[in-house]
């Protein structure tokens, strides 16, 4: 086994020309670890030791104020932020990679992840080399204003990670071949030029983003006579005379609700023009879109946040699997019982128990504490063209309102390509996505989707994916578990989990400072 570790006066190298990152290694005991993060066998920064259970024993600390169970994005922003703020985290996961669900792989281990192919034969060569391939197994975008790319900022996780702009966000109106995709608007100026309302619409949508942008809290002048704690946003939508098609794009492509249920609900309107106000700044931050993505995938993203843990004391170990959670007399976690042991290791491993006061972790350690809320379709398609209607655009976000397509929930796509250095140049990775509606013919949900794709070089489709949420606040144990990620191509609902496991945590509201004027996320092109 070794040991890494960073310290806060490490300099961090730029990044090399492959995915993998020489900067240095978060402090961790798996040498496997290397494989995932890092290029170097002896990172910048890096301190090894001796592969003797000692070493790593003297390391294990016989107290934390957190374990963190598995890698996702939610649990090392977390555990990020937590040693940020001086709690000392023991961060773990049974796997021998970081990311769980939010990771990218190559284009190999996306073939025999979905069995897309025959003993003996490797069909994935066809594509290049498979390591030229960064796919995520999640369709998420960033929102240049969003909360994740405020944590990002603030935190400066972004020393770590260089972003390009998402090229275009698009709505589709109608189904089929009659269908009509356009550029969502993103001010009243915009929305004088969209054909995506006739000429006395355009004219009431004006009025309206005129409206939403003028509107301040504190100004009752700019209410417009309406109390948006109490009002409901059908009544606002009514206020301004907007057609259904109008609702639907601002609804679902500004505001970025998954659903209809916003529409009646009390006091909603209030949180419906934040989300359009958030979708105006982020598309005003760098124009073309509101969206960013990360150069290599997403994967990116929760090794950014490992390595902010570890420049503030969180250790961290692969490989290792809790045998047991300890509990006290009043029912609250007071330790674990664990064991690191990597694939083909001979022997039982390095076994090691250690107290704790709460536990963090994802849907997967406590079957018992979650409950499914619903099931996500998700197709990943390999192109090699642009998708239509869309300007040719090398990457974008496309929402297929529900009401288009006689549905109740949205289908997404998001798509990337070689401008984001996740595949080879001439190809294009796109995942469409929602929420399961029937219990059979899963494919044909995601059919106005895959349509709007075009012609499909290969094409990746699981069975529905449950989607978890706690039965439980957590306060009464002391055990916090995270949401699974849902259909949506963005990451806000992530993010009010991660503000939720938070309050719930801590007791209080989890304050990250705004965006740094003048930070340009977005690496020139």
């Amino acid at each position: 086994m070794r040991y890494f570790s960073e310290t806060a006066e490490d300099s961090p190298s730029r990044r090399p020309s492959t995915r993998m990152s020489s900067r240095g290694s978060p402090h961790v005991l798996a040498s496997s670890f290397l494989a995932t993060l890092t290029a170097s066998p002896h990172p910048a920064g890096a301190s090894t030791f001796g592969s003797t259970d000692s070493a790593v024993m003297e390391d294990i600390a016989p107290s934390y104020d957190l374990v963190v169970l598995g890698t996702g994005l939610t649990e090392c922003i977390l555990s990020g932020v937590m040693s940020v703020k001086g709690k000392k985290v023991l961060h773990m996961d049974r796997n021998d990679h970081y990311g769980g669900e939010s990771s990218s792989v190559n284009l190999e281990t996306l073939f025999k992840k979905y069995g897309n192919y025959q003993q003996g034969t490797e069909p994935w060569k066809k594509y290049g080399r498979p390591n030229d391939w960064n796919i995520d197994l999640v369709p998420k975008l960033l929102m240049s204003n969003g909360e994740l790319t405020n944590i990002l900022v603030s935190t400066d996780v972004t020393r770590y990670i260089e972003f390009r702009q998402v090229a275009g966000s698009y709505v589709q109106q109608g189904q089929g071949s009659k269908a009509t995709v356009a550029k969502v608007p993103s001010d009243a100026g915009e929305a004088l030029k969209s054909p995506l309302m006739g000429l006395f619409e355009k004219r009431r949508a004006r009025s309206f983003l005129n409206w939403v942008a003028a509107f301040d809290e504190a100004n009752p002048s700019t209410h417009n006579g309406m109390n948006l704690t109490q009002t409901t946003m059908r009544q606002v939508y009514d206020k301004f005379g907007l057609e259904a098609s109008t609702r639907d794009f601002v609804g679902h492509s500004m505001a970025l609700y998954t659903t209809d249920e916003y529409v009646d609900k009390k006091g909603m309107a209030k949180d419906c023009v934040e989300r359009i106000r958030l979708y105006v700044n982020s598309m005003a931050r760098y124009g073309k879109s509101p969206y960013i993505y990360p150069l290599y995938g997403l994967g990116e993203l929760p090794q950014g946040f490992a390595r902010l843990s570890a420049i503030y004391g969180g250790t961290y170990m692969l490989n290792t699997n809790v045998e047991e959670i300890k509990y006290g007399s009043d029912g609250k976690v007071e330790g674990i019982r664990a064991t690191m042991k990597e694939r083909g290791e001979e022997g039982d491993g390095f076994k090691f128990e250690t107290k704790c006061s709460k536990i963090l972790a994802d849907p997967s350690y406590f079957p018992d504490k979650v409950q499914v809320v619903g099931h996500m379709l998700k197709a990943i398609c390999i192109l090699n063209h642009p998708i239509d209607k869309t300007d040719n655009a090398d990457s974008l976000q496309l929402i297929i309102p529900q009401s288009q397509v006689g549905r109740k929930h949205d289908i997404y796509i998001a798509m990337v390509s070689s401008a984001h250095n996740v595949c080879p140049k001439g190809y294009y990775i796109a995942i469409v996505s929602t929420i399961a509606e029937t219990d059979a013919n899963h494919h044909l949900e995601l059919q106005p989707g895959l349509e709007r794709l075009g012609k499909i070089e290969e094409q990746f489709m699981g069975p529905p994916i449950p989607l978890y949420a706690p039965k439980e606040a957590g306060e009464k144990d002391n055990v916090f578990i995270s949401r699974s990620y849902d259909a949506s191509s963005h990451f806000e609902t992530m993010t009010d989990d991660v503000r939720d496991i938070y309050r719930r945590a801590e007791g209080q509201e989890l304050v990250v400072e705004g965006l740094k004027e003048g930070t340009n996320l977005v690496a020139e092109e």
